[in-house]
């Protein structure tokens, strides 16, 4: 049967899922399967997009198929590369917060994160006074001036785009589009049955490794460290050249609350700071019916420069209210890009635990940061609208 090899991974994945360490409760297994229904339809998108030759972006993760504790804020894309071929990267700048762009040697597995040949943001690049951009990806040294042209370093294999969003309601995104330019106008053979096979062989590899990656990433970068607390910003694992991260992981009953408090970065420095929870599978929680995330634009700064998140499965009544959505267990972090410099602890969270009943005396401007249940709704519905419209195209 020419879709056996997918079958028999599916089954294995099964097996993956329940029988993950932290599976502690009945939701936990829930989630794990939803989980998996994402991961299965990944897994097909990304072997059929297995087109070095006749390449298109497709969407590696997104809010019905996560991975790698997606950021909330962020769309992210990529095309597969050959290092010794030439293409041409064209599109439209959009008015989002940042425009990454990074080239990967290899891809995630469970025991390595691939490395990191090249990346930048649009500020590296000429983008027209239309927003319009061409870059250019191949295997020779850019000419003297030549500012759109990078080379691809030996086993490249990747090319991933982010557009980061900061205010979801007002930002809008671009376009973007790839070709290996020698291959303009011709096409693929058409695939037969063997090709197939083998695509749905691909399709299974897929699907068991980014399974087994991402429930052992947390322990490189996350389990080690003391639980209920943030590291200082640092660069954030796995090459992205502008921006630093805050992250750990929670554990809270739900008679308690961690309070988040770090200062809102000036503009100038990091026009996108942005915090998110996620669950045990690493992956964000649900970012569209519930308030799971923050940016700096969505998020209620106090008057003394700081914002303040209170991460609790009871309602605070505040703004900054982060939902656990029914878990005790899982991970946060704070993303800061397109910097300007280096962070310092300073500039990093501090982190408390409190008892949930404590929440507004422990909070320095308690009364200023309340929400009504008219306007927590709203902000709701806000959420839903905003990413309805930018998962359009």
């Amino acid at each position: 049967m020419l879709t056996q090899s997918f079958s028999e991974a599916i089954a294995e994945a099964e097996k993956i899922i329940a029988g993950a360490p932290f599976v502690a409760t009945e939701q936990d297994l829930a989630e794990g399967y939803d989980y998996l229904a994402g991961s299965i339809q990944a897994s097909l998108r990304l072997a059929w997009a297995y087109q070095k030759d006749f390449p298109y972006f497709v969407m590696s993760t997104g809010p019905y198929a996560k991975l790698g504790l997606d950021n909330p804020d962020t769309l992210y894309f990529h095309s597969y590369l050959r290092d010794d071929a030439e293409y041409v990267v064209t599109g439209q700048r959009g008015s989002t917060a940042d425009l990454n762009f990074q080239v990967l040697k290899g891809d995630y597995s469970p025991v390595e994160v691939p490395d990191s040949l090249s990346a930048f943001d649009d500020r590296a690049i000429e983008i027209g006074a239309d927003g319009s951009f061409e870059l250019r990806f191949g295997p020779r040294a850019p000419e003297a001036g030549e500012r759109n042209y990078f080379k691809l370093g030996p086993g490249s294999s990747m090319l991933l785009v982010r557009e980061v969003y900061s205010d979801w309601a007002r930002e809008r995104r671009g376009t973007i589009s790839i070709r290996r330019d020698d291959r303009a106008g011709l096409a693929p053979p058409a695939p037969d049955s063997e090709a197939l096979a083998k695509r749905y062989g691909v399709a299974g590899k897929i699907l068991l490794s980014r399974l087994r990656t991402f429930i052992a990433f947390p322990e490189w970068f996350y389990l080690n460290e003391p639980v209920n607390t943030m590291t200082p910003p640092r660069l954030t694992p796995g090459g992205l050249a502008t921006q630093f991260s805050s992250a750990g992981h929670f554990d809270l009953d739900q008679d308690q609350a961690m309070i988040v408090t770090v200062p809102a970065a000036d503009r100038d420095v990091a026009p996108y700071q942005g915090i998110q929870l996620g669950s045990q599978w690493y992956i964000s929680l649900d970012y569209i019916n519930h308030q799971t995330s923050l940016t700096a634009d969505q998020a209620h700064a106090d008057p003394d420069g700081r914002l303040r998140f209170v991460i609790s499965e009871r309602d605070p009544g505040v703004t900054n209210w982060l939902e656990l959505t029914g878990r005790r267990r899982g991970y946060v972090q704070i993303r800061w890009q397109q910097l300007r410099r280096d962070l310092t602890p300073d500039d990093g969270p501090e982190v408390t635990v409190v008892p949930f009943a404590e929440v507004g005396t422990v909070l320095p401007y308690y009364d200023q940061a309340r929400v009504s249940a008219e306007g927590w709704r709203a902000r709701i519905a806000a959420r839903q609208a905003a990413v309805a419209e930018r998962m359009l195209g």
